[in-house]
């Protein structure tokens, strides 16, 4: 949510907030979604009487008499396809997801050639989170006829193969290849609200924001209500510091969708970045509401430390950090209000494993450099400098820490340089440092 960028040091505190896309409700992959089956109709093997009346008692959801009847009949015929996927729907409809798995890879291995199974193993696979086994099953039944299923039961392998190629908080994903599915998706069906959601969100996440921004109205269009798409143009607008519009949208959808935690996360973000009071209740309301949420949590530790509680917020980053020791942006967080509490030593063991972790965060060098600083290290105060600078420009601060680093070891050219490079770009901001420097000026370029 936040990300609050450290390295003002001392001279003045400064937060500055990165957002991330809004993940779509409607968008996510089929994790989420309910399971999709139904019973087999492109299988061409002949349906015994009891198969038959099977598919009867399905037809009519009572499961315990096709249950039977199924448990029955496979008991003399274990490799009937038709029964085995019967008997794994059933087993499916009733949440028990192993069982149906197991029986799904059985009708396959009785009949490869199943659309129907492939397609329903599939899914269930992704309604446990198994996208990686999901996606073959799924690559599997598009490539097959699936008869008189019909194009539309296809299209929704097409759909689901698209939220899981997707990009997502924890994997990778491919832009390009969830597009193409989705395209394919649409020559065998019209579009849906879904899809229309799932395409704004695949051109966020390339960049293509115009098209996104085209897409999420069209979606509010027809559903000025439509929280996945309310969230999606704010994160656009929020991504172009068009602050004011973001927080107008974002009161106007959450008046429909009251306690919305994406839409709340988002208003926070907007009222934060515009330095509102009504950042801090709102997210505190929004984490009671929701005390596991690791996101949330992380979001409401920033907010606190842009309000100057740090030890508040550093109570919030030690409890994160207990769970995923390694994250480098919560050790960064930390290390940041361990700094503005002057617990510099605690600070830099923060900082430097961050850059351990990820050598190539700037706000871990600058937190290394910082901290160095005040706790006596100046070649580690010049090295951390001279790894941020690899990522960004120097800055006031920068050149004060150069010039700083530079006295302490008593290289006197190069610190006169930095105090002077420092003064030209302070511009009488930073009064007490200016001052500073210039009598460290006098004293180094005096002559004898």
């Amino acid at each position: 949510m936040f990300r609050f960028t450290f390295f003002v040091l001392f001279f003045a505190p400064v937060a500055a907030f990165a957002q991330q896309p809004a993940q779509n409700p409607e968008a996510q992959p089929p994790a989420t979604a309910p399971p999709v089956a139904s019973a087999p109709q492109s299988v061409p093997q002949p349906v015994s009487a009891q198969v038959a009346d099977a598919e009867a008692a399905i037809d009519k959801a009572d499961w315990k008499t096709a249950e039977a009847r199924l448990d029955l009949w496979l008991a003399a015929h274990p490799a009937d396809p038709r029964a085995l996927f019967d008997a794994a729907y059933v087993a499916d409809a009733q949440n028990r997801l192993d069982d149906a798995a197991a029986l799904y890879r059985r009708a396959l291995d009785a009949n490869p050639q199943s659309f129907e199974a492939h397609l329903s193993l599939g899914l269930l696979l992704g309604r446990q989170g198994k996208l990686a086994d999901a996606r073959p099953e799924l690559v599997a039944a598009t490539n097959l006829d699936p008869g008189d299923a019909g194009p539309a039961v296809k299209a929704r392998a097409w759909r689901a193969l698209a939220l899981i190629d997707q990009p997502g908080p924890d994997r990778a994903g491919d832009t390009t290849e969830a597009s193409k599915d989705l395209l394919e998706a649409l020559k065998l069906t019209p579009e849906t609200t879904a899809d229309t959601l799932l395409a704004a969100n695949l051109a966020d996440q390339s960049g293509e924001y115009a098209a996104a921004e085209t897409a999420y109205r069209r979606v509010l269009a027809q559903d000025p209500n439509s929280a996945p798409a309310n969230a999606g143009l704010a994160h656009l607008l929020i991504a172009r510091k068009q602050y004011p519009e973001a927080e107008t949208l974002l009161r106007t959808a959450l008046a429909q969708s009251p306690g919305d935690p994406a839409l709340t996360a988002q208003l926070a973000t907007v009222l934060a970045a515009q330095d509102k009071a009504e950042a801090l209740p709102l997210v505190q309301k929004l984490h009671d509401a929701h005390p596991a949420d690791a996101a949330i949590t992380r979001m409401l530790a920033e907010v606190l430390a842009d309000a100057g509680d740090y030890p508040g917020s550093d109570h919030f980053y030690v409890s994160l950090l207990a769970a995923t020791p390694n994250d480098p942006a919560l050790l960064i967080g930390h290390g940041q209000n361990l700094i503005r509490q002057l617990r510099y030593a605690e600070a830099f063991a923060a900082f430097n494993k961050a850059t351990q972790l990820d050598p190539a965060n700037p706000d871990g060098w600058s937190g290394v450099a910082f901290a160095a600083s005040r706790t006596n290290q100046p070649s580690i105060t010049l090295h951390a400098l001279t790894m941020r600078s690899k990522y960004l420009p120097e800055v006031p601060s920068t050149y004060f820490l150069w010039a700083t680093a530079y006295d302490t070891l008593h290289q006197n050219a190069e610190a006169a340089a930095y105090y002077q490079h420092f003064l030209d770009s302070a511009a009488g901001k930073f009064p007490d440092q200016e001052w500073q420097a210039r009598q460290r000026l006098l004293l180094l370029t005096k002559r004898p």
